[in-house]
């Protein structure tokens, strides 16, 4: 709706500087009082049937005074008068009962949350931004109502085929029986099969342990989950042996950047280059076969001084191979959960300015919310129709039965 520009002159009339449109008892307060109040009662007149000062039906609901309430907002704070019926029966749509901030005001509270802004931040920029005073009490308010979104996010239903999963662990800080602890926060990503990654859940534990993978895959297979091509994860003991139990056709490949990163662990930071190097001649290699030639190789250049690499990734043969079967642009999809430590690493980011978290559901709150923003910028998978093919190829049969659940 196009405003009238001799009406806004008219209201500017006198302006001098900005106070006096901006201000604690400016022009826009002014304004946002009026409108909010004019639009208050033309709904109690809808409501009502009849006009202000004008005869309604007879014995019929009558108008019956105003209350006194404050709104907060982008504004800061204003004070209205909100018109009221005689049976009680008049619910406002632009301010409903009982809410005391604008549309839009717990989102600024959330998203600053969601950023890793504490309480006591959030209470000094709304008020140096907006002149808004906001109990720490409100805050949390605000953020305690997405509690009941994170539950119902944790419980939703998953497709039944999610071609690619990362699974992987962050560890965090949470008060816990009067005391602070490291507990693991799991992550599980999955690829849809339109390419687009999507994050499955998030849970806590005391531990990264492969005991707890298979609560967390039984509840993936509950919530109808029921297949998985290749599952991509670290090396921790038992994990492999998880996942098959709960999804015996699913191929296991381990992490090879946790393969990488676990094998520099024993090397002297001068020779990590070299190291790295080598290493990357074995996994870059154009088959399996192949793969374990440059692994001797990598043997007879290097056991003597790290003698613990090459068996460390003899032992894990059979799970590191899996990605040399299919073609080089689909391996880095494969071969690294990189999707998910790239997501972990934008969480520390934002869990990194608490020394700890109250409780556990603390910390899901604030993960949850920045997951929303960091997920809201993914983009699809490259090469995933490539890959697509391929797995087509492959297994077909398991694609059509997961288009008939």
């Amino acid at each position: 709706m196009a405003l009238d520009k001799e009406l806004i002159d008219k209201l500017l009339e006198g302006y001098q500087q900005p106070e006096d449109l901006i201000g604690e008892n400016g022009l826009l307060k002014q304004l946002t009082k009026a409108l909010v109040e004019r639009a208050l009662n033309a709904e109690l007149t809808h409501h009502l049937g009849y006009e202000k000062n004008t005869k309604g039906r007879g014995g019929g609901n009558t108008r019956n005074g105003k209350s006194r309430k404050k709104l907060t907002g982008d504004f800061g704070q204003v004070e209205i008068e909100v018109p009221r019926d005689r049976e009680g029966e008049f619910e406002p749509k632009i301010v409903p009962k009982h809410q005391r901030r604008f549309d839009g005001f717990d989102d600024k509270i959330l998203s600053m949350y969601a950023r890793g802004m504490t309480t006591r931040e959030i209470q000094s920029h709304l008020l140096e931004i907006y002149g808004v005073e906001i109990s720490a009490s409100l805050v949390s308010e605000v953020t305690d109502a997405i509690v009941e979104e994170v539950q119902q996010w944790q419980a939703r239903p998953l497709e039944p085929l999610y071609p690619v999963v990362y699974l992987d662990a962050l560890f965090v800080k949470m008060r816990q029986d009067s005391r602070v602890e490291n507990r693991a926060v799991y992550v599980a990503i999955g690829i849809r099969m339109d390419g687009n990654k999507e994050v499955l859940g998030l849970w806590t534990s005391k531990t990264e342990g492969a005991k707890f993978w298979l609560t967390i895959l039984t509840e993936l297979r509950n919530r109808g989950l029921q297949d998985i091509f290749i599952a991509c994860v670290d090396g921790l003991k038992g994990f492999p042996e998880a996942i098959e139990s709960m999804y015996p056709k699913t191929l296991v490949q381990l992490c090879i950047v946790h393969m990488v990163r676990n094998s520099l662990n024993y090397v002297n930071w001068k020779e990590r280059r070299i190291v790295a190097r080598d290493l990357r001649a074995l996994y870059t290699a154009a088959t399996a076969d192949a793969a374990h030639q440059e692994l001797e190789r990598f043997g007879e250049k290097w056991d003597k001084s790290y003698a613990m690499i090459r068996p460390m990734w003899q032992r894990h043969w059979e799970r590191i191979i899996p990605f040399f079967a299919f073609a080089p642009e689909i391996r880095k999809i494969i071969y690294t959960t990189n999707a998910v430590e790239s997501l972990n690493m934008s969480l520390r980011k934002i869990i990194k300015t608490r020394g700890s978290f109250p409780s556990e559901e603390a910390a899901l709150k604030l993960l949850y919310l920045a997951l929303k923003n960091v997920t809201s910028k993914w983009h699809s998978i490259q090469h995933w129709k490539a890959a697509l093919n391929q797995f087509a190829v492959l297994w077909d049969d398991r694609i059509r039965a997961a288009a008939r659940l």
